[in-house]
């Protein structure tokens, strides 16, 4: 059937295209002409067309079996845009409710619906497959086929029976689509579908236009991002963390730093992300700070940057989530922040998953991690990993090729490696080979008796730090590959045992140093030395300026803004706002001699500022504090307000005085008027006004003991509210 058609013209006739891109048009022939197809199509590369048209142009109905939900009705509002009358396409799922499934039954009898989607989990559902059975079937298309796969970035195992399903259903031709496999992920998808001697179309995975960069992941990682971000400003961009709390901290320290951008994980109700993902569309926001739950099926194609805040769990999740920047061929950055302590977190993840998950887990993780510690090119290493040659010397447009580190000669290395994997009758992955070439006694080796042979610890005069780049440069180079049946298991090529007959000059380049201690997730940033000089002067301002406000010198800043002004230098109101203690309307009035003081020292006594980049950083509370402002404005009773967070009261005074000090206004005259007697609240209020310092014990000695501590802590309160802020 397909040869009499003119798809050129039915392209331009369904969807206002005048030329097919890549292998468009040979997958759509292979599909007419009823034969099975397997599509390998690097996201943006067109694979939604290569079932759509020829479903509009075949008889009966062709079902698309696809797990994103928001995706379906994206693209059903699409067909449907394009056709005069509705119900061309439609799509079966969970969130249909029992009219919605009569309609999509009826246009389905009577021929109008050409598309069908449905989630798998529909698919299975007995009254749908008995309804089906009496569809005339087009053909099946898989989309995301790549969920079949255990070794697949999304594993889903409803997709395991999908071919039991479509055998019940009625046979017709299988289209199976997706947009990142590995060798053996593709063999998986072809033996579960059932599709083995299917033609296959691979489209290249080369993304030229992309910039690959890994970085050391240190302690001033949302400094750098933060940075970044300012140096690109008003592009969007995604950032990838792999928790929702991260995800929720890391949004919020980007928006204090007046950077706009918003969480996005399956945690936050279905309203909020779309939301979210209109703001991002409609450029309301640039910076998207997500779990992975995040850009499938956005389809915005200026994403200028795909930050990775954590490593990802595989090449392939990683490879999805970049592909995510440049879709309009433009610039896209990747940059992705790797600390091995974080492949160990990962690797504790999984401790509770059956024992061949976690295997696969690993072997993934192995993949990422010697992706991001190589010195090689990253995009022969990505493309190597897909089963693609990429055969320029420098790709100029990654981090290893922009900065190429020195060659050394590993002739002597590889001969060592390729025979002990022959001595090991090629039936072992990586790690055991290098334990094997070093000499380590593990009991594994102890088990296979192999710590006998002869080419055992025939490495250990070697450098250790050598093995891992030889084993994947040896992978890249052709000497080497991994079996697909079993993963990991290295076997020699005919290219290796040639090598060994005949060793020839074999230049790496040796991985990149990760140091350990650079990088600790719950370490914070301590503050330098104090500058005492300074410290004085700033202290004599304070003086001043309190005296001619007729207030106490702590109410103009607290000594622990002093001391650390003293230690950090902020020469403008903005770099005030970003001391402890200090918020926009106490900067905004009392800041400016503060600042011009300090600039003036520094002038004066050439210091170097840590100027670098002030971070603005966000209390950890912020929710709490946030709501307790709310609170007070509705003029709730501090003690609710306490029940209501299960906090004791003093504890609820704590937090008050937090927000006082460092420069909120807050009124909680209601609640004074009604637990404290007038004259008392104007005797404390009166004393604050003369004393020398905020101290509580000084005060209550003082003040003797007419007044409780509470009593005391609230008027402080609203003195410092009124006079201060």
């Amino acid at each position: 059937m397909g040869k009499e058609v003119n798809l050129t013209k039915l392209l331009k006739q369904y969807f206002g295209f005048d030329t097919f891109k890549g292998d468009q048009e040979a997958i759509i022939r292979n599909v007419l002409d009823g034969k099975d197809t397997f599509v390998l199509m690097p996201t943006g590369g067109g694979k939604s067309l290569c079932y759509q048209l020829p479903s509009l142009i075949m008889e009966g109905t062709a079902i698309v079996i696809s797990p994103l939900i928001a995706l379906m009705k994206n693209q059903v509002d699409v067909i449907n845009g394009m056709s005069e009358e509705n119900g061309v396409a439609h799509y079966l799922n969970s969130s249909l409710n029992k009219a919605a499934i009569d309609q999509v039954r009826s246009d389905i009898v009577a021929g109008k619906t050409k598309l069908l989607y449905v989630a798998p989990e529909s698919l299975t559902k007995e009254e749908n497959v008995d309804f089906l059975k009496t569809v005339k079937i087009s053909f099946y298309a898989v989309d995301e086929a790549h969920c079949i796969s255990e070794w697949g970035h999304d594993f889903r195992p409803e997709y395991r029976r999908i071919r039991p399903i479509i055998n019940e259903i009625g046979k017709a031709p299988v289209i199976a689509l997706t947009a990142t496999a590995t060798d053996k992920v593709r063999t998986d998808i072809m033996k579960n579908l059932a599709i083995v001697g299917a033609a296959e179309f691979k489209s290249s995975f080369n993304r030229p236009n992309l910039y690959y960069e890994v970085r050391q992941k240190t302690k001033d990682i949302d400094k750098q991002i933060i940075k970044f971000i300012m140096q690109n400003p008003g592009k969007s961009g995604i950032i990838y963390c792999l928790s929702r709390k991260k995800v929720e901290e890391l949004a919020a320290v980007l928006r204090a730093n007046d950077i706009k951008a918003a969480p996005y994980h399956a945690g936050l109700d279905s309203v909020t992300r779309s939301q979210t993902q209109d703001d991002f569309l409609m450029e309301r926001i640039d910076v998207i700070v997500a779990t992975i739950a995040f850009g499938m099926g956005i389809d915005k194609p200026d994403v200028r940057f795909v930050i990775h805040y954590d490593i990802p769990k595989s090449l392939e999740g990683y490879y999805q989530e970049t592909g995510r920047a440049g879709r309009d061929g433009g610039e896209g950055k990747c940059i992705t922040f790797y600390a091995y302590k974080d492949l160990q977190k990962l690797e504790k993840f999984m401790e509770g998953k059956p024992v061949a998950e976690q295997d696969i887990g690993r072997q993934l993780l192995q993949e990422t991690a010697a992706y991001a510690e190589s010195s090689v090119c990253r995009r022969k290493m990505l493309l190597h990993y897909f089963g693609e040659e990429y055969d320029k010397e420098n790709c100029g447009n990654c981090d290893n090729c922009r900065h190429p580190k020195t060659k050394i000669e590993a002739q002597h290395a590889l001969e060592i490696v390729l025979a002990a994997i022959m001595a090991i009758k090629e039936n072992f992955r990586a790690d055991y080979v290098i334990d094997f070439v070093t000499g380590r006694e593990t009991n594994e080796i102890l088990a296979h008796k192999h710590n006998l042979l002869e080419e055992f610890g025939s490495g250990e005069d070697e450098d250790g730090k050598l093995w891992n780049p030889v084993i994947r440069q040896a992978l890249i180079a052709g000497y080497l590959k991994k079996d697909v049946e079993n993963y990991g298991l290295l076997k020699l090529t005919a290219a290796g045992k040639k090598f060994i007959k005949n060793p020839e000059s074999f230049m790496i380049v040796e991985d990149a140093e990760f140091n350990e201690d650079d990088y600790d997730s719950s370490s914070e940033g301590v503050g330098s030395a104090l500058d005492l000089p300074l410290h004085a002067m700033l202290k004599d301002l304070r003086k001043k300026v309190a005296r001619k406000q007729q207030v106490p010198p702590y109410v103009v800043f607290q000594d622990a803004s002093l001391e650390q002004m003293a230690t950090v230098y902020p020469v403008t109101l903005e770099e005030l706002q970003n001391i402890q203690g200090v918020g926009a309307g106490k900067a905004r009035r009392y800041g400016k001699e503060f600042v011009e003081l300090i600039k003036k020292h520094c002038e004066e006594n050439e210091i170097e500022r840590p100027e670098d980049l002030r971070v603005r950083t966000v209390a950890k509370k912020s929710m709490l504090k946030v709501k307790i402002i709310q609170n007070i404005d509705r003029q709730i009773a501090l003690d609710d307000i306490a029940n209501a967070e299960g906090k004791e009261f003093e504890e609820l005074l704590d937090e008050v005085e937090a927000i006082v000090y460092s420069g909120t206004k807050l009124n909680i005259d209601y609640f004074l008027d009604e637990v404290m007697d007038e004259d008392h609240i104007d005797d404390i209020y009166d004393y604050f006004m003369e004393s020398d310092t905020d101290d509580l014990d000084v005060a209550m000695e003082e003040l003797g003991d007419d007044y409780t501590e509470d009593e005391v802590r609230l008027v402080r309160i609203k003195f410092l509210s009124e006079m201060a802020n």
